[in-house]
């Protein structure tokens, strides 16, 4: 598998993205909201000029700042990774970077973040999201499992290897 594949995976998770946001801007008023499981699920359109949760409200600046810090980073990182021993930590980096690009052209064309997934867990409500968020977390999953369990198991076969 060529590193170009990743490329286009990273493509797929803007485009699709960008599409549900403009479905979204397009269809919706701010603050109308559908349900689609009724006391789970909802679509809710919602602005954020901030991190999750609403943190750090209106600090543009330092999103741009860290976001392109972050695509630098890495796109440097990608290129060093080899596909055949780090294609978990590829796919991560991969969803992350698709995730961290579709929110920064929110934040470019509308200063905020459109957000449109509304969960309600047992009562609580929880922060609205969007398709770029759900690859920023499967990317952070990926890279957690990949660091904590498939690392150590590589350095446990290079460590106690016995020939």
């Amino acid at each position: 598998m060529k590193k170009l594949v990743f490329l286009w995976i990273t493509g797929l998770v803007v485009v699709l993205d960008q599409v549900t946001k403009q479905w979204v801007t397009r269809n919706m008023q701010i603050g109308d909201s559908h349900p689609i499981i009724p006391r789970f699920l909802y679509m809710t359109y919602h602005r954020n000029s901030g991190a999750a949760w609403g943190i750090l409200q209106g600090h543009m600046l330092l999103f741009y700042v860290v976001t392109v810090i972050a695509v630098i980073g890495i796109s440097l990182w990608l290129k060093k990774l080899r596909i055949k021993e780090d294609r978990v930590l590829i796919i991560a980096l991969v969803f992350i970077l698709g995730g961290a690009l579709g929110n920064f052209i929110d934040r470019v064309i509308y200063r905020a973040v459109i957000d449109f997934i509304h969960t309600v867990w047992w009562g609580y409500h929880f922060p609205i999201f969007n398709v770029a968020d759900i690859a920023l977390v499967c990317g952070t999953v990926l890279m957690l499992l990949d660091i904590l369990i498939l690392d150590h198991k590589k350095s446990k076969d290079l460590y106690f290897k016995v020939d």
